[in-house]
């Protein structure tokens, strides 16, 4: 799910791939039905100015909705250059860029205003600030993969908006919690137990 507090409108993402926009304050009230995925969407979110919405799904593709001042919503761009399901993606702070994860472990960069993949997008993007940080793959979070394990066990990663913390779910039914940023194995975590299956994702407070 997403949520929009500009225009008012939360993002539900169905099974079959169907994306359907709703009225926050009257859920009944259907805004918009996006129809362009294949398969489910794993994966909503605004950019940080909310002129566009993101969906990752599991047909492989990225897909970038225009929102209009109406409230209405356009297919901006689609883009297909992941070979796997995408599970993971981040809005830079300025919203000329999203980074992708899929389930074979790629990391990609799209130039939005260009609607363009950047083969160079590492590089480019090097001086750019983040609005969310949930990709598993980099520098400053790859210390959450313990030694000797391939990392298929840790499903989601998500900073805290004042950089300080870095949660990690995984497949062992815990929440892990760590000082950011997590640049080697050596960081120790303090782990929390209660659910007794896979833990999917977690997020924080907007107040860290």
């Amino acid at each position: 799910m997403a949520f929009s507090a500009k225009h008012g409108h939360l993002v539900v993402c169905s099974n079959l791939g169907k994306v359907s926009v709703r009225d926050f304050t009257d859920l009944d009230k259907k805004i918009a039905s996006l129809k362009d995925a294949q398969e489910w969407c794993e994966v909503a979110k605004y950019s940080p100015d909310e002129k566009f919405l993101a969906t990752a799904s599991h047909d492989n593709n990225l897909y970038v909705y225009t929102v209009g001042d109406d409230g209405s919503y356009s297919l901006y761009k689609s883009f297909s250059k992941h070979n796997s399901f995408v599970t993971a993606f981040d809005w830079s702070a300025d919203g000329t860029y999203i980074r992708t994860q899929c389930g074979a472990y790629e990391k990609l960069y799209f130039n939005i205003p260009d609607k363009t993949q950047d083969a160079a997008g590492l590089s480019n993007t090097k001086d750019l600030q983040w609005a969310t940080i949930s990709v598993k793959l980099g520098w400053d979070v790859q210390g959450v993969h313990p030694s000797g394990e391939d990392g298929t066990h840790v499903n989601g990663v998500e900073v805290s908006a004042d950089r300080s913390l870095l949660v990690s779910t995984d497949d062992w039914g815990l929440m892990n919690v760590y000082n950011y940023p997590v640049c080697d194995s050596l960081h120790e975590p303090r782990s929390y137990s209660g659910h007794s299956e896979h833990v999917v994702r977690a997020k924080f407070t907007p107040d860290s």
